[in-house]
């Protein structure tokens, strides 16, 4: 395949290309004298040829098992436009195959026509959809910053919830329609979730490059089944291609904010049955069109911004949502569940009346769920535990129809009367927050425990008061690396586990993480003991390397594997007790010496902690009082969560009324 020596590519590209990391990039060029020159760029982000380094890379044996489409990648990147390098991979798309929908070829440049032809080529012998699902995601990847897509997971769960809200017929020849696909996320969801039954996908998006890339998804995504796809190119608020169309389910991911959505051209049109979107309300906009769009008994699911569900200025079309029965239900979603991902979006689920009003009993209630909980604070994981999250959506909207059906916990049906107040607020929080009333019982039961709790910390405070501190010359301290270095402890850090298939005799062992540390403390998941490299056993030290958790501890449990930034310490009982241990390395004086404190981040150098020398005899008095100060902070932090849900408590029951005078 031919390249162009004009098109550059950056370390980060090289390493992706070689199957390797940046840094062994940066090795090759500083100890090869021929690794080619830079033809841009800075000192600190330089830019190659690709020619050349393609070239270099064969000649020096680089180059792993990797297929053309990593070179073909930055010559779609050097297009420059995001346009012309979308529709080009929507074009090499459909000559890697037929097509199968009603959208145009463009019109394409020569030099582009012939990487179209090359990338097509590359396809039929790497697998036209292998080729084409790599390149969309580049190309995504490369302008997240200008496109917002639906995550798969997301996707699926939308679809999943409009199939079981759907009561418009058999479950045949279903009619799907999205009039703000994008690049086809959730038209590609509902193929891929709905089975091998004859389906209908209706799609529609303004953006050209948009509407040929979601086109060339769903023919790949659709090959050998019985679906017929068309994807139209237009605004479906200004010139809705589809009008009259009627589907069976309808999802959609708007775009959010939009003034400039057809407010004066469109004050007279029909599809504002619950009234005139404010200028203001464009997403009130979207939920109106697909509506209009749905057959009797069908459903509707749309992801929407928080705010939407209160703003001041759409209360009267929720309002009007809420008495007809079309807003069904609405889930809050965690954070980092889709773009904006700093925001709790919302799902909206909408419903249409059946064809027979004596179909349905009355709409007396709407189904609020707050999934917020699903997020994964601390972590390093994208997006919300998504297997966790969708079984609890969809168990709590399973009997959305079923008044009589008592939900999970955060969720809860409110009754019409309750949300038509003066805001027609239909935030989930602000109903599942409230709980029921403690009874004098439950009251009178926690004040017990925080009595007792209060006598624990009162014994402690009595024995701990105690501690005489003798004015001495400073003792000798030595560090962990000295103790390392004699042979009283041998230290060994937390790794990520190898992945690999567990052989049938293999036993799996929880796994400790950082990020577990800073929620609960709980392994959050387990391994194969096989694929485990530190596994500590009980009466091991146990240390976190880093400044935002730090802290150590002996190891109580069965064992167990740490992860990456932990550390296990196994103590020679003849030389030091391991509480001992424990209570000097976890002074908060010592992680000061020996962390660098640059960010939350740093890591503590657990060799420079601090460990005070003494004989072993006199180390079970510190280790005793060290055991009573863990203790006391353990007593200390549940007086303290106790005493503040009861204060709480106390307080919600005397501002509902009721004190005996």
């Amino acid at each position: 395949m031919s390249t162009h020596s004009a098109v550059p590519v950056s370390l980060a590209e090289i390493a992706r290309i070689a199957g390797v990391g940046r840094a062994a990039v940066s090795n090759w060029r500083r100890r090869h004298d021929s690794f080619p020159s830079r033809i841009g760029g800075t000192d600190v982000s330089p830019q190659f040829s690709l020619a050349e380094v393609e070239r270099w890379l064969k000649e020096n044996g680089k180059l792993k098992d990797i297929g053309g489409r990593e070179f073909l990648w930055p010559r779609f990147e050097a297009l420059g436009s995001r346009d012309e390098s979308g529709l080009a991979i929507a074009e090499a798309a459909r000559r890697m195959r037929s097509p199968r929908t009603r959208t145009p070829s463009p019109a394409l440049p020569a030099d582009v026509r012939q990487l179209v032809g090359e990338a097509a080529a590359l396809g039929r012998v790497e697998g036209p959809r292998e080729t084409f699902e790599f390149l969309l995601q580049r190309w995504l990847e490369t302008h997240v910053r200008q496109l917002s897509t639906t995550p798969a997971p997301l996707a699926a769960l939308m679809t999943l919830i409009a199939l079981d809200a759907c009561t418009s017929g058999p479950r045949e020849n279903l009619t799907v329609f999205d009039p703000a696909c994008g690049t086809g996320h959730l038209a590609a969801a509902t193929c891929q979730e709905y089975g091998s039954s004859p389906l209908t996908v209706l799609g529609c998006e303004r953006d050209p490059a948009l509407a040929a890339l979601a086109a060339a998804r769903l023919d790949f995504v659709t090959q050998d089944r019985d679906v017929r796809t068309e994807i139209a190119t237009a605004d479906a608020l200004r010139d809705d291609p589809f009008a009259g169309a009627q589907a069976d389910i309808a999802l959609c991911n708007p775009p959010f904010n939009e003034r400039d959505w057809g407010y004066e051209e469109l004050a007279t049109d029909q599809r504002w049955t619950h009234g005139l979107p404010p200028r203001t309300e464009p997403e009130l906009a979207w939920v109106q069109h697909l509506l209009s769009h749905l057959k009797p008994g069908g459903a509707a699911v749309v992801l929407l911004p928080p705010a939407v569900a209160s703003r001041r200025a759409g209360r009267r079309i929720r309002g009007s949502l809420l008495r007809t029965g079309a807003l069904r239900a609405v889930v809050a979603l965690p954070p980092g569940s889709a773009q904006p991902h700093s925001v709790s979006l919302q799902l909206w689920v909408l419903k249409a009346a059946p064809d027979s009003p004596s179909a349905a009993a009355p709409v007396q209630d709407a189904l609020m769920v707050d999934a917020t909980g699903f997020a994964r604070p601390g972590t390093r994981e994208p997006g919300p535990d998504w297997e966790a999250l969708s079984a609890f959506v969809l168990s709590a909207l399973a009997d959305i129809d079923h008044p009589d059906v008592e939900p999970p916990e955060n969720a809860v049906r409110v009754p019409l009367l309750d949300l038509l107040d003066d805001e027609v607020d239909v935030t989930p929080g602000r109903y599942t927050a409230s709980r029921a009333e403690p009874s004098g019982m439950e009251l009178a039961t926690t004040w017990k425990e925080l009595g007792s709790l209060l006598t624990g910390l009162t014994g402690h405070v009595q024995q701990l008061s105690g501690l005489d501190f003798e004015t001495q010359a400073p003792q000798t301290i030595a560090t962990v690396g000295d103790l390392v270095k004699a042979g009283a402890l041998t230290l060994r850090a937390g790794q990520q586990p190898v992945r690999s298939e567990s052989s049938p005799g293999d036993t799996d062992v929880p796994l400790l993480t950082v990020a577990d540390l800073l929620m609960d403390g709980t392994p959050g998941a387990t391994v194969p003991a096989g694929t485990a490299q530190t596994v500590v056993e009980a009466g091991d030290v146990v240390i976190a390397g880093v400044v935002r958790a730090f802290r150590a501890w002996v190891h109580q449990g069965p064992p167990t594997a740490l992860g990456p930034q932990l550390y296990a310490l196994r103590v020679d009982p003849e030389k030091v007790d391991a509480h001992f241990l424990a209570g000097c390395l976890r002074a908060p004086a010592n992680g000061r010496q020996a962390g660098t404190h640059a960010s939350s981040s740093s890591r503590v150098d657990i060799r420079r902690l601090h460990v005070l020398q003494l004989p072993l005899e006199e180390q079970a008095t510190y280790a005793e009082a060290f055991r009573r100060l863990r203790d006391f902070e353990a007593l200390l932090d549940r007086a303290s969560a106790v005493g503040k849900g009861l204060a709480d408590d106390v307080s919600d029951r005397l501002a509902a009324g009721g004190l005996t005078p």
